[in-house]
């Protein structure tokens, strides 16, 4: 897959380099941009090849990320994970198309629309119970200004907009993370702007790793299931 917009990294112990065809500009990148995320690895993998997911870390303060890895296979989020991928598969075409058009892996996606909305479930015709959030993957309705219906495409490509800029965010404050990290904080921070909460910059992930290691354990179950 050739993007237009592309985030390399020289290799360089502490620098990133950000090309203007790296950062990501909003206007273009919204319905018709394309965007690479590249892995800060000796074998940089685009995010949209999935190849990330097989080794990705789930922290937690008691257990090794490779053992808690080895778990998450066989309990991906509980049991919702199964219940949701019956749902998704309605979704699936939109959500490889957006995935697509930015250089996502559509597994991520999948794993944000199962985590925030439980693909629809948890919704009243389309928003939470307190009304704040609106969609699949729970737009903060009061930060901004919905696009589409509560399940179409235009509101997936919005909020995984929003995501590729989360993560773009990251990435700027922190050139010398790993990339992991850096997605990890990328991820927390899309949370906190769905939720109108607090970033930490410092670490958006120090106070709380939970939401992020269900996301993460999602992906890793829908893309061994077809996304």
């Amino acid at each position: 897959m050739w993007c237009s917009y592309s985030i390399s990294q020289k290799g360089e112990s502490n620098t990133s380099s950000l090309k203007m065809t790296g950062a990501v500009k909003p206007p273009d990148l919204v319905g018709s941009g394309r965007t690479n995320f590249r892995a800060h690895s000796q074998d940089p993998q685009p995010l949209s090849k999935g190849k990330w997911l097989n080794r990705f870390p789930v922290k937690t303060a008691s257990s090794s990320a490779r053992t808690l890895a080895s778990a998450s296979s066989q309990n991906p989020g509980g049991l919702s994970a199964e219940a949701d991928i019956v749902r998704l598969r309605k979704y699936e075409i939109p959500i490889k198309r957006v995935a697509r058009n930015l250089c996502l892996d559509p597994a991520l996606i999948a794993a944000i629309i199962s985590q925030e909305s439980r693909v629809g479930l948890l919704l009243d015709n389309g928003w939470d119970q307190e009304r704040h959030k609106y969609g699949l993957m729970q737009l903060g309705g009061q930060q901004h200004l919905p696009f589409g219906v509560w399940d179409s495409e235009e509101h997936i490509n919005q909020c995984s907009t929003i995501l590729v800029l989360s993560i773009n965010e990251v990435r700027a404050r922190h050139p010398t993370w790993t990339w992991d990290r850096q997605l990890r904080g990328g991820i927390c921070t899309y949370r906190a702007k769905m939720g109108n909460l607090q970033v930490y910059e410092e670490d958006p992930c120090d106070r709380d790793n939970y939401y992020v290691n269900s996301v993460i354990r999602r992906a890793q179950y829908f893309k061994r299931h077809g996304f």
